[in-house]
């Protein structure tokens, strides 16, 4: 019989502690497909953040750093700056780039250092019990704003693929979504044209992929998808913000 689908290489065969409907999994799976169709697994390192992917290195299998909290960026930097010859990424929530990382998310990019991050944005603080994250929308419920997040009080959810995209540094920046099969498609080749930014050497790439938390959101896995694709994509819209220069 012909295998048309099998696990990928760089993904070990063990269940993820992630909620029912978290798009995590989903994530995970696309990175590990590409690690293993660039065949890069050998020389690839992973750098896992603070947050709910906390414990990815028990997830993909390839080598991997545990950062401090944000500090992901700096600690990808100093590993690709020491061996230039590997290809090195972040893999981040929105607390870890977009709050307590911002500086290190922000210069990283200025300085067009040669790694990827994947920046995943479920609008929430998911491993600590749901508080209002930097990308949470207005009028968002969460523990910390039960509400609905307020502009004039909290102020307005941050899009940091638009602000990344400015900076000369950045080579590749794009956003995609795991809402459906098709953006699951899509995030996919975004993440291989990231990692195929960095493999050429052009600067810095990020992929922000808007992912769904049920659990924290008080929806069901439906319920969440659907609130991606209603909600969030409206205010955060998918698409490419810069793709490196041919030639």
């Amino acid at each position: 019989m012909e295998v048309v689908y099998e696990r990928p290489r760089s993904l070990f065969p063990v269940a993820t502690h992630y909620c029912p409907g978290c798009g995590h999994g989903i994530i995970h799976r696309l990175v590990a497909e590409v690690i293993d169709e660039l065949e890069i697994r050998e020389k690839t390192v992973a750098v896992a953040p603070v947050g709910c992917a906390v414990l990815l290195y028990n997830y993909l299998n390839v080598d991997c750093y545990e950062a401090a909290h944000g500090r992901a960026p700096a600690i990808a930097t100093g590993c690709k700056r020491v061996h230039p010859h590997l290809v090195v990424f972040t893999y981040q929530g929105d607390g870890d780039f977009a709050a307590i990382g911002t500086a290190e998310a922000i210069h990283v990019a200025a300085r067009g250092e040669k790694i990827t991050t994947i920046f995943v944005n479920n609008a929430i603080y998911g491993m600590t019990a749901g508080q209002m994250a930097p990308t949470t929308l207005i009028g968002q419920k969460s523990t910390t704003t039960p509400a609905g997040r307020k502009p004039e009080t909290a102020g307005f959810p941050v899009r940091m693929c638009e602000i990344v995209a400015t900076l000369p540094g950045a080579a590749y920046v794009a956003r995609v979504s795991v809402s459906s099969p098709k953006n699951v498609v899509q995030a996919k080749k975004a993440i291989k044209k990231a990692f195929e930014t960095q493999v050429r050497g052009l600067g810095y790439s990020l992929v922000e992929v808007l992912s769904q938390c049920p659990t924290n959101w008080h929806m069901t896995p439906f319920e969440s998808v659907k609130w991606v694709d209603e909600k969030m994509a409206l205010y955060y819209p998918l698409g490419e913000f810069k793709v490196p220069k041919e030639g």
